[in-house]
């Protein structure tokens, strides 16, 4: 995944969500309110197609057009860019779904639309990386695409909810210093670019799995993460940039346990409310956390970004 485009991936989320939170007052009808539907539509296709151009014109800019080609990408950041890839798919394909249902969109034509629209819309930016000479289009990149979409069809068809949710945490680490290019030169390209400070999440909803009479706090979570520390370049740690001695640093896999919260299922009539939680049904909040890393190592976190 180039780094560029994970930006785009952050404006086109941005995007649907604002709008997302302006449709949310104008659904009153049961049937589908045809009239609705054309504005989404409209709607959504405008950010697309705007994310879609300006990274097209802009940040493919320095690199020349070339005949359309593959990568293999797949070991570099410990696959930290492949989790990336899959958790925005994910999300994408909700936020694209409860906008379709916003008008009252059939549900099954809504989930199989809407949550299809994470592949496509990072389908048609891998194929732009594949005409460029600075970059390259990534099977990896596409089957963990392909992934995010798929899991929330998935839950949408078998369960008609999301029990298992994709979540994103981040915390400032010493090592984009020593590879800005790459890392990020201030704290918005650092939480894009610095895979050492991102954790990906799948929180799992306990009640939903627990039957109906269960009285078990239906927003209460648990959460698996995964992250990776000690990474200075994408496959290996470079000894030295630009003539300054980088320190050895080992490349570590972390393995995460934590509780976390549902807050979709916090019940609520605002309209305002439910926006806001569903956007932050993307965050993973600190918790106390168990820590398993391939060093072998045991730790607790009593707060876990």
């Amino acid at each position: 995944m180039s780094l560029n485009k994970s930006r785009v991936l952050v404006i086109f989320v941005a995007i649907t969500v604002t709008f997302h939170a302006v449709a949310q007052t104008v659904n009153d009808s049961v049937p589908i309110n045809r009239k609705e539907l054309r504005i989404v539509i409209t709607v959504g296709g405008t950010a697309a197609v705007t994310s879609i151009t300006g990274l097209s014109f802009l940040w493919y800019a320095d690199y020349t057009h070339s005949s359309f080609h593959f990568i293999n990408d797949n070991g570099e950041w410990l696959q930290m860019d492949k989790a990336g890839h899959l958790t925005a798919s994910y999300h994408i394909g909700r936020f694209c779904y409860e906008l379709l249902r916003i008008p009252s969109l059939e549900e099954k034509k809504a989930i199989w639309y809407g949550g299809s629209l994470g592949f496509v819309y990072l389908s048609i930016v891998e194929i732009l990386d594949g005409f460029s000479s600075g970059w390259g289009a990534s099977v990896g990149d596409l089957a963990a695409d392909a992934a995010g979409s798929a899991v929330f069809i998935g839950q949408q068809l078998a369960w008609r909810e999301q029990r298992l949710l994709f979540k994103w945490s981040y915390h400032p680490t010493v090592y984009a210093g020593f590879n800005p290019s790459q890392l990020g030169r201030n704290l918005p390209e650092k939480m894009i670019k610095d895979y050492n400070g991102q954790t990906f999440w799948i929180s799992a909803n306990i009640n939903s799995f627990l039957g109906k009479t269960t009285r078990f706090p239906g927003w209460i979570n648990i959460a698996a993460g995964y992250s990776a520390d000690g990474m200075i370049g994408p496959r290996y740690n470079p000894v030295e940039i630009d003539g300054i001695t980088i320190p050895s640093f080992k490349r570590t896999r972390q393995f995460f346990l934590s509780p976390d919260i549902d807050f979709t299922r916090i019940r609520t009539d605002s309209h305002l409310l439910k926006t806001l939680f569903s956007v932050l049904s993307v965050f993973k909040l600190p918790f106390p956390t168990l820590e398993f890393n391939t060093r072998e190592q045991l730790v607790f976190h009593p707060f876990c970004f």
